[in-house]
């Protein structure tokens, strides 16, 4: 088929090179006239395993092209996918001006036989609203909602081996049309109601954020109680009916999703009429977590941080991207330097305006009183931590991430400070 996705972020990059290489052409729609000017050079403005290959797979062949107007990126689209932003407003509801600029800026471009694909991450209740938006503007347009499941750095591999598709429309026909597009994968496919179809991705940002908070508390309780979280976990992770997936205690979650959906889903149910309790009290003790990450650092080096230098593994809010988005390593980095601490980060990927960045994570660590791993790189794992005590003016070790082996750190003569381990 023909596509147009308009939107080239992470999710329209991803979208557009992954439907380009089921053999669909794709014109890509883009406002930023720098981001094109980068992809039709042949860059790749993110950093994600796999991107790099599959864009320049899709321009060999020449399946994709990229163009500054969205008029023109929509012409001769069979289908239009909207990959566009939905930030949190002022009170955490999805502000979807983007969406509904593009929606009036298309209307009566695109004609009757053509869909927009609403791609975005849209509250339950929007596809429904962008319909009668549609038909107040006198468009014949289709819309079908069909949200995206990418998890930042195996965003490649999640859209070749997916899950599961999930298509909301009004018609069976608009979702037979959409969910054809991926006949080559052979996934299990979801059609339902826009509304329901919008719901399944709140719900499911919302339950994992939820599962990882849930493990956090754990450690947190197994540290005062003298339990190993690890163990604990291993064994919570074999039932069956659990699983081990998002059952890893960190120093919170981040990114570009869970911080953003879990709020504005809970303003929607507040809209309707509902206390979402449950999953306030999860947000709650996410940023409850990121707090007692800094007092462990700030215990680990004599209850004060003024005048302490703390060295800084990871910015990124997850191993394998560059995306700094609510990350939980720049979050804690802040704390810290409000309370005096001067921090020097090291990531493979990531820079923050504002904190310092070090050459390598050895140069990180020189002089610093304390080593704060905030991101799960495997990279830091095979640091040789004889060099890092040599380096380092004091010798705690702040594990946010239990990446290391604690008796492998107290070996090298530094002080472990994992997360549920006694």
């Amino acid at each position: 088929m023909n596509i147009s996705v308009v939107g080239a972020g992470y999710v329209g990059l991803v979208t557009a090179a992954g439907l380009a290489h089921l053999q669909h052409t794709v014109r890509v729609g883009e406002a930023d006239p720098a981001r094109v000017a980068l992809l039709k050079g042949g860059e790749v403005p993110i950093f994600e395993a796999g991107l790099p290959e599959l864009l320049a797979e899709a321009r060999t062949a020449g399946r994709i092209s990229f163009h500054n107007s969205n008029r023109d990126a929509v012409t001769g689209a069979d289908l239009v996918f909207l990959c566009l932003p939905t930030p949190p407003d002022a009170n955490g509801r999805a502000d979807l001006q983007f969406i509904e600029g593009v929606v009036d800026d298309l209307a009566l471009v695109v004609g009757p036989d053509i869909i927009l694909v609403i791609k975005s991450t849209v509250p339950p209740g929007t596809t429904v609203s962008l319909h009668k938006r549609l038909a107040d503007l006198g468009s014949g347009a289709r819309l079908v909602v069909h949200p995206e499941f990418l998890r930042e750095g195996t965003a490649v591999e999640d859209f070749l081996h997916p899950d599961r598709i999930v298509v909301g429309a009004f018609d069976k026909d608009d979702a037979s049309r959409v969910s054809s597009l991926y006949d080559a994968l052979n996934a299990r496919v979801v059609t339902t109601d826009p509304t329901s179809a919008e719901m399944i991705k709140y719900a499911s940002n919302s339950y994992l954020a939820a599962r990882l908070t849930f493990a956090n508390a754990l450690a947190n309780l197994s540290e005062v109680v003298g339990a190993d979280i690890l163990d604990v976990l291993l064994g919570v992770g074999l039932d069956h009916r659990i699983g081990p997936h998002f059952l890893k205690p960190g120093p919170g979650y981040g990114g570009s999703c869970f911080p953003k959906d879990t709020i504005a889903l809970i303003e929607v149910a507040r809209d309707a009429g509902y206390d979402f309790r449950l999953l306030r009290a999860v947000i709650e003790a996410d940023e409850d977590q990121r707090q007692r990450i800094a007092t462990k650092v700030r215990n680990a080096v004599g209850g004060d941080l003024a005048g302490r230098t703390v060295a800084l593994w990871g910015l990124a809010f997850k191993a394998g991207t560059d995306d700094v988005r609510e990350s939980p390593a720049t979050r804690i980095a802040r704390i810290l330097i409000d309370d005096g601490a001067r921090v020097m980060a090291f990531d493979p990927e990531a820079t923050v305006p504002g904190i310092p960045s070090a050459a390598s994570p050895l140069a990180a660590v020189d002089g610093a009183d304390a080593l704060l791993i905030a991101t799960e790189w495997p990279q830091f794992s095979e640091v040789d931590l004889n060099e890092v005590r040599a380096r380092m003016r004091g010798r705690a070790v702040v594990d946010a991430r239990n990446l290391l082996d604690p008796g492998i750190v107290r070996g090298a003569g530094l002080e472990y400070y994992g997360l549920g381990r006694s």
